[in-house]
């Protein structure tokens, strides 16, 4: 099979995709879309940052794909599943999946704070032993700015301490879905931080309090946090090697 080692272009759009599998089937998606999926959707224009094992869910499979802009999702999503290669293969797919519509449309949240991604390991490499966490935070109207840059400040250091390294951080894109037979998640605000750590053992969940006072400078009641969730992340086999940044 061929390595993907070439720069992946610069997304402005990403699929935060999660799986909800049928008992015991995520190691044959996992199989399956490593070895049919990775490089046909590549080919067209889409970027695989990473694909995961859910730590808390054993039935979940997550992963993120990246797209130039809206019309560029379009046409490649449209050409990868009108294509031969999903035709072949969507049955063996579908089988395993009780839910596939758990998506949230993301962008950088501003400039430079997309997925630096690295090169994908050869087939047969061991198990990296990174951790992705991607810790979300659901607001009740749109994100904007002075939020993000609040966060910058007062939450990055939290989520980068203890040995985390941060790798983005992305807010919902409001656009319209151009291509409905793959729905999303829609009216939903949410900021999503990712970041990195060597092992599960190294993670450490950030200070309750701080983040609490984080969510009460964040502006009017209508603005506030609505909820937070965390989703560790083991990258499976051929996962692109996501890069640390400086926040």
């Amino acid at each position: 099979m061929t390595e993907t080692t070439d720069v992946a272009p610069a997304c402005q759009l990403l699929e935060l995709r999660q799986y909800t599998l049928r008992p015991g089937q995520r190691d044959a998606l996992i199989d399956l879309f490593e070895r049919e999926f990775v490089e046909p959707q590549e080919a067209l224009g889409m970027t695989l940052f990473g694909q995961f094992r859910d730590l808390d869910a054993a039935d979940r499979f997550v992963w993120l794909r990246g797209f130039v802009d809206m019309p560029a999702r379009a046409a490649a999503l449209a050409a990868f599943y009108d294509g031969p290669v999903w035709r072949a293969h969507r049955e063996a797919a579908n089988a395993t999946m009780l839910d596939s519509d758990n998506v949230l449309l993301l962008r950088p949240a501003r400039p430079g704070s997309g997925f630096e991604p690295g090169v994908r390991p050869p087939a047969g490499q061991p198990l990296p032993a990174q951790l992705v966490v991607a810790t979300l935070f659901y607001f009740a109207a749109p994100i904007d700015d002075d939020i993000v840059a609040s966060f910058d400040r007062a939450i990055v250091p939290l989520l980068t301490g203890a040995g985390a390294q941060w790798l983005a951080t992305l807010v919902t894109e409001p656009a319209t879905n151009t291509f409905p037979r793959l729905p999303v998640r829609e009216g939903e605000h949410v900021l999503a931080c990712f970041t990195t750590v060597d092992s599960v053992d190294a993670h450490r969940q950030p200070d309750a309090m701080a983040s609490a006072r984080w969510q009460d400078a964040t502006g009017e009641p209508q603005n506030r946090i609505v909820r937070s969730e965390t989703l560790r992340l083991a990258p499976t086999p051929r996962s692109r090697q996501l890069l640390p940044r400086d926040a």
